[in-house]
């Protein structure tokens, strides 16, 4: 049996401000963090945010992991969660913003079911308060290390995604999570990055390949096969060196790599593979693959 590795424990606390559209699964996520021993604020009046994490800061054996949570109503303090942000950057505290989205329609569809208000929609629609909140969020959005898309997550799987990001202790590796979709369904809001591969002749054209799909052999080997698919895949990886090493140096520990066919269920699906295989040979890269429309024809 192989002795257990040891583990290098951070030196100072793991801070998390946790925060995202309401609706999208803020209050799940930060259960899931709770569950695997994180410490949770939640709702901080953003002012609060730095002297909090300095007081964490000088004990950072008592309290080595902390999440924050802030939504849209500390709205009027959001001036102030901006600069408590660059405050503690400044001050060389470490910390990561995580940003749970979902697209307008199933954000709208949660609150019907739930037979609640948006808090920001007043007198208008859902919808309103919707666009107010994304038009209110979008900096803080920008400046978040992980986005999570819920869309197509339940509670379980919002839950298990949290604990993929989080699960390790000490250094945290970085995680790529690479995802064939189908243009026809729409963008992923999450994705970094965005590689469409409709260059690539359709199997979907071709009887007997039809109703395989981008994890059959038969497919695969078409796809990748084909001329420029992988003249294509060299240089995609090739021009994510200097991206992935820019993530480390700015502590950017999660990414999505979307990659986009029509229907998502040929074309994406096997370069989605191939690329995650590539990926993976990375030094001090973890990767994940995720077929989102994958069965949805």
């Amino acid at each position: 049996m192989n002795p257990t590795p040891e583990v290098n424990k951070p030196q100072q606390s793991e801070i998390v401000v946790l925060t995202g559209m309401s609706g999208a699964g803020r209050t799940t996520a930060a259960h899931a963090l709770e569950d695997m021993g994180w410490y949770v604020v939640d709702n901080l009046p953003p002012q609060m945010l730095d002297t909090l994490t300095h007081l964490v800061g000088r004990t950072p054996e008592a309290l080595p992991r902390l999440a924050v949570g802030i939504d849209i109503r500390s709205r009027s303090l959001f001036p102030a969660l901006r600069d408590s942000l660059h405050a503690m950057r400044a001050a060389g505290i470490n910390y990561r913003v995580v940003y749970v989205d979902a697209s307008d329609e199933v954000l709208v569809r949660r609150f019907e079911q739930g037979r609640r208000p948006h808090p920001l929609q007043g007198d208008g629609r859902i919808v309103d308060g919707i666009a107010a909140e994304r038009a209110l969020m979008s900096e803080l959005k920008d400046t978040a290390e992980v986005v999570i898309d819920t869309s197509n997550l339940n509670v379980h799987e919002l839950g298990a995604a949290i604990h993929e990001v989080f699960s390790e202790e000490g250094p945290i590796t970085l995680r790529l999570n690479v995802m064939s979709f189908g243009f026809k369904y729409g963008l992923p809001v999450d994705a970094n990055y965005v590689a469409d591969v409709r260059f690539v002749p359709n199997p979907h054209w071709i009887p007997e390949l039809r109703p395989h799909t981008g994890q059959d052999p038969e497919v695969r080997d078409y796809v990748l096969g084909a001329e420029g698919t992988g003249e294509f895949i060299d240089h995609y990886v090739a021009a994510l060196h200097p991206v992935l090493a820019g993530y480390r140096r700015e502590r950017k520990h999660y990414a999505t790599i979307a990659v986009g066919c029509t229907g998502g269920k040929h074309r994406s699906v096997a370069i989605a593979e191939e690329l995650s295989r590539r990926l993976a040979l990375e030094p001090d890269v973890k990767v994940s693959v995720l077929h989102r429309d994958l069965g949805r024809e």
